[in-house]
């Protein structure tokens, strides 16, 4: 028998059931396998397909992105219409662009931050508001904020020491707003955003220093900003800790620092000012300020009379032992500084002897204090109405 007669069919039957069924099986395998193959050969164009148009897409938009960065979208020309934009102090070129996009006076921050880093005097570009107009170019807008005839002329410095109806008068003189109408929004303590421990009242709370004033602002606007401006400092300066550390509330450190700085002439006084305060209140002594007179007064003079020492007030500290209910001036930082850290000392009085130079001097005896005094009369007798 040869190989070929294992594989014959003698009686025409085919192959055992066995056989027949192996090969169904080998042909189910086959016919797997075929779509299978199919199926991958799909596949793989498909993902031909996407990579193709992925890569193809993202080179289309790639381009636009580089395109958008290097040429970022902007106006042209010097636009048209007014708009009053605000530069704030310390603000970067991409902040100034920021914030005259959100105006409209630029099309894009990008444009703008690119025409900047083009502009060797960008730096030189001060805080304030500025007469701006809608939809310019990003170059037109850089010269415009560097010309000093955009800026807003309402520029203003408070010094230390001022009273709050004096405020009004220099805010009225500057931006045309009544008097009365500070004095109305000064009402508001809520509005203007007061501390709890002001207790509604805004002197002492108008922190002095300089201000670029809105154009278009109200007299609530300005205070606030004012207000806003107190606490920010007093943030930064810890006062609140401060007081607590002191045993003080804030309230009374802030009385205590507009007295310092009323009867202050230099800043180095400011220290023993302060002890001098101290040292009369633990003594049970009054203050006898005529500072204090002269705020119930609404006054300004050297020269305080005997009649004066009898006005009727919770503020005349010739009368009422203690502090005064609330401050009578906004005292500056340093002033602030000097209310909860005075200088070792047993002073008990002080006296200008010189206001023309600013000179203070201090004494702890009575007869120390006559001495002093007569240096003050002497100076007063060399500059008459004074």
């Amino acid at each position: 028998m040869n190989d070929l007669d294992l594989f014959s069919d003698p009686y025409g039957d085919g192959p055992p059931p066995e056989e027949r069924s192996g090969r169904r099986a080998q042909r189910r395998v086959r016919r797997r396998q075929k779509r299978r193959k199919t199926s991958g050969r799909a596949a793989a164009l498909f993902a031909m397909a996407f990579i193709v148009a992925v890569f193809g897409t993202g080179g289309v938009l790639g381009a636009a992105w580089l395109d958008n960065k290097l040429h970022p979208p902007d106006y042209k020309g010097a636009g048209s219409g007014n708009v009053t934009v605000q530069i704030k102090d310390g603000d970067s070129g991409s902040q100034i662009g920021a914030t005259l996009e959100e105006h409209r006076v630029v099309r894009s921050t990008r444009a703008f931050v690119k025409a900047y880093g083009k502009e060797s005097r960008a730096s030189g570009i001060q805080p304030g508001f500025y007469q701006m107009r809608l939809k310019m170019s990003s170059t037109a807008a850089m010269a415009l904020l560097l010309d000093p005839k955009s800026r807003s002329g309402n520029q203003i410095t408070i010094s230390e020491g001022r009273r709050a109806i004096e405020i009004y008068q220099l805010l009225a003189k500057k931006t045309g707003i009544p008097v009365s109408d500070f004095q109305a929004a000064a009402k508001d303590g809520q509005g203007l955003g007061l501390p709890p421990y002001a207790k509604g009242r805004v002197e002492g709370y108008l922190y002095p220093g300089r201000y670029d004033l809105d154009p278009n602002g109200s007299a609530k606007q300005v205070l606030k900003q004012m207000v806003d401006r107190f606490l920010k400092e007093a943030e930064n300066v810890g006062l609140e800790e401060k007081a607590r550390t002191a045993r003080m509330s804030p309230a009374t450190v802030l009385t205590l620092a507009s007295l310092v700085q009323a009867e202050g002439g230099r800043p180095s006084d400011f220290p023993k000012i302060s002890r001098v305060i101290y040292n009369r209140l633990t003594a049970g002594m009054p203050l006898q300020f005529d500072t204090t007179v002269l705020y119930a007064l609404n006054k300004r003079t050297l020269d305080v009379r005997e009649r004066d020492l009898q006005v009727d007030s919770p503020y005349n500290t010739y009368k009422h032992k203690g502090l005064p209910p609330g401050p009578i001036s906004s005292p500056g930082p340093e002033a602030i500084e000097a209310a909860v850290s005075p200088k070792k000392g047993t002073w008990l009085f002080f006296i200008a002897t010189d206001p023309t130079n600013k000179i203070t001097k201090f004494a702890t005896t009575e007869a120390e204090r006559k001495e002093l005094e007569k240096e003050f009369r002497e100076w007063q007798r060399k500059n008459p109405g004074n």
